[in-house]
């Protein structure tokens, strides 16, 4: 059965499945990037390689969702996948469902700052970043000789984060990027009790790997590897060309500081209910 670690993109998912792959598959809990693909992303090309469709649309691999969560629960173990995609139907297709899955860690971040996230992986000014933020419609795919690949259905960062976090299939912990960064002891230690109790692993917390995991993780290490070896998940710049820093801000991407006041307007309008609700404001 697969547990997502399902987020809006910027919002720190790559941070905690790089705490998750150090905890669960290394002996001292020191993280390395060759760690990050122990924890799979779905949709992914690798997945949709055996079915008989050319793949010319770029919705195609929705059709394909379930059966190839199917597959990948077909051994019968427990495993960690990633996603950005939304918890929403495309074409009638479902992302999943109670068969394929136990339970999801959602992680969400002050949309306010996931705006200069989103500025900078994808090369937007605000107003381009804020649009996309607001796209019932958005995804994120590839395409490839013709094929679209890597194909997620986000819809608009509201939609995206109510429809995992108020769905009744199965269970979600909601866990706030803020939270995680001012006390990761604490909230990775919810994060992996989630984990093990969801997934009825006969496990214990071990705090003594957890704190490594934690200093092996921090942004400024992440940084410098990334400065230092490449990280292969960073960025092609849509106008450069080139690859962008993937671990670019950190602490420093504060809203108070770095947000246009014009666009803090419009997002504190936009969002107001949803800034109360998860209690931004």
């Amino acid at each position: 059965m697969i547990m997502w670690i399902a987020s809006y993109p910027k919002s720190g998912n790559t941070w905690l499945r790089a705490l998750l792959t150090a905890y669960y598959y290394t002996e001292d809990g020191v993280f390395n990037f060759s760690l990050l693909p122990k924890i799979y992303q779905f949709p992914s090309k690798q997945f949709f390689t055996g079915y008989k469709k050319d793949f010319s649309n770029y919705a195609d691999t929705a059709e394909f969702w379930l059966d190839a969560q199917e597959k990948i629960n077909s051994d019968g173990r427990f495993k960690l996948f990633k996603t950005h995609n939304a918890f929403l139907d495309v074409n009638n297709f479902r992302f999943t469902n109670t068969r394929n899955t136990v339970g999801c860690i959602y992680l969400i971040r002050d949309p306010r700052n996931v705006i200069t996230s989103v500025k900078h992986h994808y090369e937007h000014d605000y107003e381009e970043a804020l649009n996309f933020m607001k796209d019932d419609k958005g995804l994120l795919y590839k395409k490839i000789n013709n094929q679209y690949v890597d194909f997620n259905f986000l819809s608009s960062w509201k939609n995206h984060y109510k429809s995992w976090i108020y769905n009744k299939e199965f269970p979600v912990q909601l866990i706030k990027y803020e939270d995680l960064e001012k006390n990761p002891e604490k909230t990775f230690e919810s994060v992996i009790n989630f984990i093990n109790k969801t997934a009825s692993l006969k496990s214990f917390y071990n705090f003594k790997k957890a704190k490594k995991c934690i200093e092996s993780c921090d942004f400024k290490i992440l940084k410098k590897k990334e400065q230092e070896l490449g990280f292969k998940e960073s960025p092609i710049g849509q106008t450069t060309n080139k690859k962008l820093p993937f671990f670019n801000l950190g602490s420093k991407n504060q809203w108070e500081k770095v947000l246009p006041e014009k666009i803090l307007k419009k997002m504190n309008i936009l969002f107001k209910e949803d800034l109360k609700t998860l209690a931004y404001e």
